[in-house]
């Protein structure tokens, strides 16, 4: 078995340098990842349609709506409706499992609620970070469309193009314009509709720009220099504002973890002291208070270093 693995091993080593070759000469290598990315979300779209009745009735909520949304902008190919109802039935399951087990009622809701809040919590910091990529990316991929426009190809092809040379996520985001207006939906409307799916104010920049220079001319390659320049300002601007707040934002950070080091550290020390704020209903009170309070001024420091530019 040891000998049939090390030959198994040769021979894909082999063979990957021949496949290797094979997709340069076949021109495979170009292709972009996002590509695929879109072309799998417009069948996963499709595919939706097809859901059961459960699915088609919660997909009417408000909430669930935004959760889409949400999904979309976090480049996750779920169906909002169905990842609500496997989350809360996890949750569900989870809470009646440990109340049988006779666990204590109240962590089996704390349990119960993590596994509720867990997901969303990373859904929203895959989101976050996948945005500020994206924004990011925005300056050249203006410098790569009016370049492209100015070699004289059409939008279409400048989509394309970005599509092909850019990395992820853009290139998520104008494969899935480029293979819709493919489809038949008008380019405009395939614009628009990245610009609601991605929701940040310089994008909608961008496409009302390109909006409103289809329906009254232009040049629109200075347009896109122009915001390209726009944009490139905010973020430097935005790096400086985050620099001038970072010791705001530590000793926000200092100022949360803080009480509870101070606790863990009496509780090791002198433990007859803090079983006091545990085993007591006035001091479970102070304790629930003081982790309110703590919350509650992270909260406010937070509000007060997040400046908008």
């Amino acid at each position: 078995m040891l000998a049939w693995g090390v030959l198994q091993l040769i021979f894909d080593l082999r063979t990957s340098q021949h496949r290797k070759v094979l997709d340069r000469l076949s021109d495979n290598s170009a292709k972009r990842p996002g590509q695929n990315v879109a072309q799998s979300l417009l069948v996963k779209r499709a595919s939706d349609l097809q859901e059961g009745f459960l699915d088609s009735v919660l997909s009417r909520l408000h909430v669930v709506t935004k959760l889409q949304g949400l999904l979309d902008q976090a480049d996750v190919a779920w169906s909002a409706s169905r990842m609500l109802v496997h989350v809360v039935c996890a949750s569900l399951l989870a809470t009646v499992g440990l109340l049988i087990a006779q666990f204590n009622p109240v962590t089996a809701v704390v349990v119960g609620v993590g596994i509720l809040v867990v997901p969303f919590l990373w859904l929203m910091r895959r989101r976050k970070k996948r945005i500020a990529k994206l924004m990011a990316q925005l300056p050249d991929v203006f410098d790569l469309m009016g370049q492209a426009l100015r070699a004289g190809h059409a939008l279409s092809s400048a989509i394309q193009l970005v599509s092909q040379q850019m990395p992820d996520p853009i290139a998520t985001e104008f494969a899935r314009v480029f293979h819709e207006q493919n489809l038949g939906i008008k380019v405009e409307e395939a614009m628009t509709n990245m610009a609601d799916r991605i929701d940040q104010m310089d994008v909608r920049f961008f496409v009302t720009s390109v909006l409103i220079q289809r329906q009254t001319g232009g040049d629109l390659a200075e347009i896109l220099d122009k915001i390209g320049k726009v944009i490139r300002e905010r973020i430097q601007l935005l790096a400086m504002v985050q620099a001038l707040t970072a010791e705001g934002r530590l000793s926000g950070w200092v100022l949360l973890a803080l009480p509870v080091v101070v606790f863990v550290a009496c509780f090791i020390v002198n433990r007859e002291y803090a079983e006091v704020l545990i085993y007591t209903p006035a001091g479970r009170i102070m304790l629930a208070t003081a982790a309110i309070m703590d919350l509650m001024g992270m909260a406010m420091i937070k509000k007060i270093v997040n400046i908008k530019v």
